[in-house]
Formats: structure tokens, sequence, C-alpha cells
């Protein structure tokens, strides 16, 4: 039997057994709350990561949808823009086919002798015709026609009349300049002006006249043959005719002023001290020279360009100026001044059509298209020149 003592210690050891199966019990019931937080913590990542994930794939097709109308609207405009271009290009070439039309009307169209009224004129189908396509143009040369035929009444005088005219811009050739020019087909050798010649034109110079540059002409260089009007680097006025290049005029033109050009050569048949190269700019003698040689390589001339120089068929020595009223006689009209004086005091609208001798004239009065008429009869057109790997090599018309 069990004494006091013993049951005593006994339960003791019980209160002991039992503290540390409770310590243990607490430690497992703490250990599991533990893995339960850390359970929840873990889903609570796997949520939180789920969300940015679907908040960034949400993101990603709102951007995706952004961009689609961003393009979908550029394609949108570019097609606007596409057919905008298409029409543009449709309507140059109808407008193109429609100056043709009327160059080719002009160059075959006979004037009438007579004077006429507007039915009369008219009843000649060519000239329906450019009434069709332009009334204004039609008008202007129905004025022209009654004009001449005044003119040739006997007993009447020449009496000149005046035009509206334009002007073409050429941008030169110097660094980032678009080399615009036009080419033509006169040649100075087709119309023999070794035997004597008078040109005529108005420049505006709008560069500074410090470099080599040529305003209207052509040069062959083996062999030698000039025909060409415009600058030398010094600054001076160049004119080459021939064989021969005069460099040393002294230059009275400013930049953005017109200047009315008139040149002449008496011709190869005169004695060597007669073969003269005269020159005028708005009526003031700026030359006189005696040319020793003929005009040296006869038929070996190229046809001239405008706004630059023809150099074997290559523009080179381009000069940025305006241009207008261009006029070639294949004879000397003047040793004195009095044609000069004429032509400057007429001024720069002043329309030659119809004088004696002119083998080129180019009024310069289209103002549109990329033609620029001879209206000399001799059908040597001007055409805007094209440049190698430029598109927008095209001098500008310009109102007077």
């Amino acid at each position: 039997m069990l004494t006091i003592e013993q049951m005593r210690r006994k339960q003791e050891k019980l209160k002991r057994k039992w503290a540390k199966e409770a310590d243990l019990e607490a430690e497992k019931e703490a250990q599991r709350v533990a893995k339960i937080e850390a359970e929840l913590r873990e889903q609570e990542k796997i949520a939180a990561r789920r969300k940015l994930l679907m908040e960034q794939r949400e993101n990603e097709r709102l951007h995706q949808k952004h961009i689609q109308r961003k393009q979908k609207i550029a394609d949108q405009k570019w097609e606007k823009q596409f057919d905008s271009l298409l029409a543009q290009i449709k309507e140059r070439h109808q407008k193109d086919d429609k100056l043709e039309e009327i160059r080719i009307i002009i160059q075959n169209r006979e004037p009438s002798l007579q004077e006429l009224n507007w039915d009369s004129w008219l009843s000649d189908p060519l000239n329906q015709r450019l009434a069709d396509l332009d009334f204004e143009r039609a008008m202007e040369m129905f004025k022209r026609d009654n004009l001449l035929a005044y003119r040739r009444k006997p007993g009447r005088s020449k009496k000149k009349y005046v035009i509206n005219n334009y002007a073409l811009v050429f941008s030169g050739d110097r660094a980032g300049a678009t080399d615009s020019y036009a080419t033509t087909t006169f040649n100075p050798d087709t119309y023999e002006l070794w035997n004597g010649f008078t040109i005529s034109f108005w420049v505006r110079p709008d560069e500074a006249m410090n470099q080599t540059s040529v305003i209207l002409g052509s040069k062959n260089n083996s062999p030698e043959s000039r025909f060409k009007f415009g600058i030398h680097s010094n600054g001076n006025i160049n004119v080459g005719i021939g064989g021969t290049n005069v460099t040393g005029i002294n230059n009275p033109m400013e930049v953005g002023k017109w200047y009315n050009w008139v040149i002449t050569y008496t011709g190869d048949d005169k004695g060597a001290g007669e073969r003269k190269v005269r020159m005028w700019i708005n009526n003031d003698p700026r030359m006189t020279s005696n040319t020793n040689t003929r005009w040296a390589n006869q038929t070996a001339a190229r046809t001239i360009y405008f706004g630059g120089r023809n150099t074997d068929g290559s523009y080179t020595q381009g000069f940025a100026c305006a241009l207008t009223n261009v006029a070639i006689y294949n004879v000397c009209k003047d040793s004195d001044g009095t044609f000069a004086n004429e032509v400057y005091n007429n001024g720069i609208k002043h329309n030659y059509t119809g004088d004696d001798d002119l083998v080129g004239y180019w009024r310069f009065s289209e103002g549109s298209g990329n033609t620029i008429a001879d209206t000399s009869g001799n059908g040597n057109n001007g055409t805007f020149g094209a440049i190698s790997g430029q598109t927008t090599a095209e001098p500008i018309w310009e109102k007077l």
C-alpha cells in the first residue's frame, strides 16, 4: 500500500508529465498555426501575382488596341493622301496634255490677214478648239490677230503692244540648289548667227555674282564654239561668241533688280576691224569689242539652255535668277544704241511678235506648265530640264 509520500511524488510526476505533454501540444499547435499562416501568406502572394499578371495582360491588350487604332488612323490618312496624290498627278497630266494641245494649236494655226469679229474668228476650227481649251488664251490670240491685221493695213505704223508676261525663276547650281533650268531646241548655227545677230532679254539676279554662272547659252568644248551670256567668277559680265570670250565687262547689276541686256554681233563677213560684239545693259553701253577672229567652228554649237549653259548636252554653270522676254534676231540690229534704247524704253512686257528677222522669241507668257513657247514661228520651245536623281528640279513661274 502506497504511503502518502509516495502518492505525493507520483502525483507530482504525473503533473510534470501532463505539463510536458501540454507544452508539446502547445508547440504543435503553434507550428500548425504558423504553417496555416505561411500557407495563407503564400496564397496571398500567388493571388497578388495572378492579379498583377492579369493587370499586365490587360494593359498590354489595351496598348495593342491603341497601337492598332493609331495604325488604322495612319493607314486611313495615308490612303487619303495617296488618293489625293493620285488625283493631283492625274490633274497634272491632264493639264500638261491640255497645254501641249494648246501649244500645237498655236504653232499650226494661221493668223487671219484681216480684222474679224469674234464669231468670224471662231469659224476656224483651230480657233474654236483653242477657245474650248483656254478662253483667255483664245481672246489673247484673237486680239493679237486683229492687231497684226490692223498693222498690215497700208499707211499704218508698226506700233508695238504690251502683253501680260511672266518670268521663270531658276535656282542656280550652288550647294543645296535644285539645279532648275529649261532646255530649248534653238541652235545658233541653224540660223547662221555667225553672219550677225542680236539678242535681247530681261534678267533679275537672285544670288551674289561671285562665281562663274550663265543666264542662257551653250558651249561645245571640242571644238570650242560659244553662245553664252552670264557672269564671270570675278563678278564681271561674261559674253562668249564663237571663239571669242569677253570677260572684262563692268557689271552694274544688283541682286533683286531687273535689267535688260542687248548684245549684237556684226558678222563674220565684216572686215577684221568691223567684226564687233557690242553690249548694252538698260540702254547703257557696256562694251564694244573688235573680234579679229571669225566666229570659230561653225556648225559646232549646241542648243541653248535657259538658267544655265548647255555644255555638250549637260547642264552647267547655273545662275539663280529670273528670266523673261528673250528675243533673238539673225541680223545685227544695232551699232549706235537705237535698238537698245527702244527695247529698254518699251519695258519688260513689250511684245516683239511679228518683228522682221526674229528667229527665236520666248515671251514667257504661259504662267503655268513646263513649256515656254517659241512664238517666232520656228517652234524651238523651251522645256523644263530634268536633273538625274532630282524630282524637284523645275523653275518657278512668277507674275510680273
